[in-house]
């Protein structure tokens, strides 16, 4: 885990050309990340940091070539390197956490309390696995804690939609 109050990500932005259409849901679920994730993190890059770059960090996250990157700048403004995962193994959750999304959204129009509180609990199951599934991925290359890596995987599911 981060040992320094410099182990953190003070910006953060997304490869907007990357996502093609968001609704008004997943856009406000984007601005939530976006804002907690700046406001409360830990995370320290690890190559980047035994190359002598120190944070705080601004992280640009995007996809290529069907890899999640994550760009790095560190304090001083220096290219701090790109991070590349891949994202194989978040896909399936990914596409279970947007049916749940789309299940949840509709369940907010038209059904009880009861079946709301349902789906929201089988949609956060899903979330919290998905968030276990980035920290398996980060492990060597990125020390972050969980409430870093929920928001972080909220962003990528925010760059996997398509039109």
């Amino acid at each position: 885990m981060g040992q320094d109050a410099d182990d953190r990500i003070e910006a953060i932005t997304l490869d907007e050309a990357s996502v093609i259409a968001r609704n008004d849901e997943i856009e406000k679920e984007r601005e939530v990340a976006l804002r907690d994730l700046v406001e409360d993190n830990s995370f320290r890059p690890l190559r980047a940091a035994e190359k002598g770059h120190a944070g705080p960090w601004r992280v640009h996250l995007g996809i290529v070539d069907g890899m999640l990157a994550l760009g790095l700048t560190d304090r001083a403004g220096a290219d701090a390197g790109t991070i590349g995962l891949g994202l194989s193994r978040l896909r399936r959750v990914v596409r279970e956490y947007f049916a749940i999304c789309d299940s949840y959204y509709k369940a907010l129009r038209r059904a009880s309390a009861q079946e709301i509180e349902t789906v929201d609990m089988a949609r956060r199951a899903i979330h919290d696995r998905g968030t276990r599934q980035l920290c398996e991925t980060l492990d060597g290359k990125v020390d972050v804690d969980f409430e870093t890596a929920r928001r972080l995987f909220t962003l990528i599911c925010v760059l996997h939609i398509k039109a």
